[in-house]
């Protein structure tokens, strides 16, 4: 009887070390993230004849402090509080991301935040909302979270229960001798599935939708799926032993109920979707205001 080939997993976290300095696969593969979200967005706001070039430069800053100071806040406060916040060296680590500990729901919160301050702030101008942003968003967003699983997968770290499956994967840098989940890859999968089919719901569906639905629909699944994936994961620290539901899916919970609660809303009370149906009448007017003055 032939056993499972399992995966012997030892790649390094680094793609090229100099003395003390290296670059690490998360770090490049956080970035090419991101910058397929810019690519994204600059598609979204030419397909609605939004000026890219205006818009493209402030949203990606956003997103890029509020991934990064949101995720490393939730961390801190989720999962090491007393740590971080019980000394005067665990609240100068706080501001030391290098060193580990990101949360991706913290990430999550502060996103939604930047979105309001962004869609408050150019929105107005330019006749997008809140939820117009947030349609669009998640679908990059579901791409930028397979790059940083990822990451994850190269940096050895966030891994599953041990598995007698043939693709099971042993963590020889961590030490590890049984083959473990590789739930790092099953959630990058599970997120770019998602991803290519919200995407081809706003290709093809968008003008029949209403605001808010591919938002709604990426909270319940997303989330719904990290919290069943959550019960193959190992405990990512200790306290989280002794509870029947860990952290990351208590705190999946919020955001799926968030998700059936703007689902309905959106279908019964939801506007169009489209940016060009919210403002063509703005438009139209626009355009004979300055059909007159031409004359």
């Amino acid at each position: 009887m032939l056993l499972p080939a399992f995966i012997h997993w030892n790649a390094s976290p680094y793609i090229f070390t100099i003395g003390s300095f290296g670059i690490r696969w998360y770090s490049v593969l956080f970035v090419v993230g991101f910058a397929l979200g810019w690519y994204m967005f600059k598609k979204f706001f030419q397909k609605e004849n939004l000026p890219a070039d205006k818009l493209l430069d402030p949203l990606l800053y956003s997103l890029a402090i509020a991934t990064i100071v949101g995720a490393r806040l939730g961390h801190c406060c989720f999962y090491d509080a007393a740590y971080y916040f019980g000394s005067w060296d665990g609240f100068l680590e706080i501001f030391m991301p290098w060193k580990g500990g990101l949360a991706s729901h913290g990430g999550a919160i502060a996103v939604l935040i930047a979105m309001w301050w962004y869609a408050k702030h150019y929105g107005k101008k330019y006749g997008f909302g809140f939820l117009w942003m947030l349609d669009r968003l998640v679908i990059a967003v579901c791409f930028v979270g397979a790059f940083i699983r990822l990451g994850n997968l190269f940096n050895s770290e966030i891994y599953g229960d041990v598995t007698s499956l043939p693709w099971g994967f042993i963590y020889e840098r961590n030490g590890e001798t049984l083959p473990k989940h590789p739930t790092q890859l099953y959630e990058a999968l599970s997120y770019t599935v998602l991803g290519l089919i919200l995407l081809a719901l706003y290709n093809k569906k968008m003008s029949k939708l209403h605001e808010g639905t591919i938002f709604a629909l990426f909270l319940i699944a997303l989330f719904g799926m990290r919290f069943i994936i959550e019960f193959i994961k190992e405990p990512q620290v200790e306290f989280e032993n002794s509870m029947m539901l860990n952290m990351g899916q208590l705190l999946s919970v919020p955001f799926i109920i968030a998700g059936i609660v703007l689902l309905l809303w959106s279908l019964r009370s939801g506007g169009p979707a489209m940016l060009q149906q919210h403002n063509e009448p703005k438009r139209v007017a626009t355009h004979y205001a300055k059909s007159l003055n031409d004359k």
